[in-house]
């Protein structure tokens, strides 16, 4: 990376944090295989007890085309979870390797996106302002990122920031964060070829996004290795929570990355022209109890903008590609 040092982390140290409300977004509305998405594979026979790739099982999800990119077409269904009663409009990108026939027996790493604002209807992710598909594609043909699927779910049902769900299992409200972290992650597994365990799955957000992918990380180290929060922040900040005190500390990073409980990877960063984020972001590592793990990225001159999220792409998705497990064959 370029610009300010990135600093390994994975220290218990005390320390206060602080939200951070969204600000300045712009639109957020075992042998390795070579290095490579598009529509789902065909149901294939259940995945065997040994080896590492999950071969998908079906049945194939009705997915529509969403837009056209150079790096070939992102996808969108709408998902009816069955643990959490949620359903809601997933975005989905497959690698070009996926369909080459020398990859048919390639499972392949995964990354879930998540949206900065509300994301309400959309993904900012699925859109043209963070081309992260095209980008990944450029890294690969270098060989410096893996070929990952993107998964890109909505997070909210309401352009209501007062109505915002905190990717969480807020009570009395949808259960996305069972949806995010378990439905999805189940689906994706029956319907792609994927690795088995966690070592190949990864999470990554911008602002809200941010908040986001630390979260789920925390909370569901069985299901994601690393994570990559962007200029986010760390306090549940919905004014659906009211009422419900212990359950929003339950659900709050800043607590969540102080219990030494998850084994996980994190690069975090910040926008170097922004102090107050700079302060927040610092804050909360410094309460950070291993086995989490952190590494501080600030983008020199970076500001809370998507066009700066948009310029931390290549650098995720190397760092990504360092820290997860990579495309392979049994």
């Amino acid at each position: 990376m370029t610009g300010a040092a990135v600093v390994a982390l994975a220290v218990a140290l005390a320390g206060c944090g602080t939200t951070k409300g969204e600000k300045g977004e712009k639109g957020e509305k075992g042998k390795k295989a070579p290095a490579a998405a598009g529509s789902p594979a065909a149901p294939a026979a259940s995945p065997s007890a040994e080896g590492k790739v999950r071969m998908p099982a079906g049945p194939v999800p009705a997915m529509t085309k969403a837009r056209d990119t150079s790096a070939g077409p992102v996808m969108v269904t709408r998902l009816a979870g069955p643990k959490s009663g949620v359903t809601g409009q997933v975005w989905v990108w497959l690698p070009p390797e996926y369909h080459d026939p020398k990859y048919a027996k390639t499972g392949f790493p995964v990354l879930t996106l998540f949206a900065g604002g509300q994301s309400n209807g959309y993904n900012t992710w699925a859109g043209s302002e963070l081309p992260i598909p095209e980008e990944d594609v450029r890294l690969v043909k270098a060989g410096k990122a893996h070929p990952f699927i993107m998964v890109m779910p909505v997070q909210n049902f309401s352009g209501d920031e007062k109505k915002a769900l905190d990717c969480s299992d807020i009570p009395g409200q949808p259960k996305m964060a069972t949806w995010m972290a378990q439905d999805i992650p189940d689906w994706v597994r029956a319907n792609f070829r994927t690795l088995k365990g966690r070592d190949s799955w990864g999470v990554m957000g911008a602002s809200t996004g941010g908040f986001c992918s630390a979260k789920l990380a925390l909370q569901y180290p069985d299901v994601y290795r690393a994570a990559v929060p962007i200029d986010g922040y760390f306090v549940p900040d919905s004014r659906l929570w009211q009422g419900h005190d212990a359950e929003k500390a339950a659900n709050s990073p800043d607590q969540l990355v102080a219990q030494g409980k998850a084994d996980v990877k994190m690069l975090v960063t910040a926008g170097g022209a922004d102090g107050y984020e700079k302060g927040v972001v610092k804050s909360w590592m410094a309460k950070a109890v291993p086995p989490v793990a952190i590494e501080y990225y600030e983008q020199p001159g970076g500001k809370h903008l998507t066009s700066d999220f948009k310029k931390m792409i290549p650098d995720a998705l190397q760092w990504f590609t360092k820290n997860l497990e990579g495309p392979a064959h049994d």
